[in-house]
């Protein structure tokens, strides 16, 4: 996975999915609390007038100059769980956010949230 080093150095980079095509910009990056390994990001999508931020994971994801290439399609990023661009990931969004992407979701021992954005 990522170095949490490296993290703030990708915002603003271009995401692409896996055939290369632009998603949208690398807004902020969610870590999983368990291991603090980086494991979702948050990308700017929509026109300018509507823009959102949608979330795709970073597992198989690669970093390019200037760009981040990740593994889903271009459609599974954009049908995502997606909330407005000063809005924060809900403790109880998560659970939606792993079944789309077809991840298994587990909270904290202690029920704690399993992301926190870095």
């Amino acid at each position: 996975m990522f170095e949490a080093s490296d993290i703030r150095e990708w915002r603003g980079h271009e995401v692409v999915d896996s055939a290369g095509h632009k998603i949208g910009t690398l807004e902020s990056v969610y870590v999983d609390t368990a291991t603090d390994q980086a494991a979702f990001a948050t990308l700017t999508v929509g026109l300018p007038t509507r823009r959102r931020l949608t979330f795709v994971p970073l597992a198989g994801a690669t970093v390019g100059p200037g760009y981040v290439k990740v593994a889903y399609t271009k459609n599974a990023v954009k049908g995502a769980p997606s909330m407005g661009t000063d809005d924060v990931l809900a403790a109880e969004d998560e659970p939606a956010l792993f079944a789309h992407y077809e991840l298994s979701y587990q909270p904290g021992t202690g029920g704690e949230r399993r992301l926190a954005r870095r």
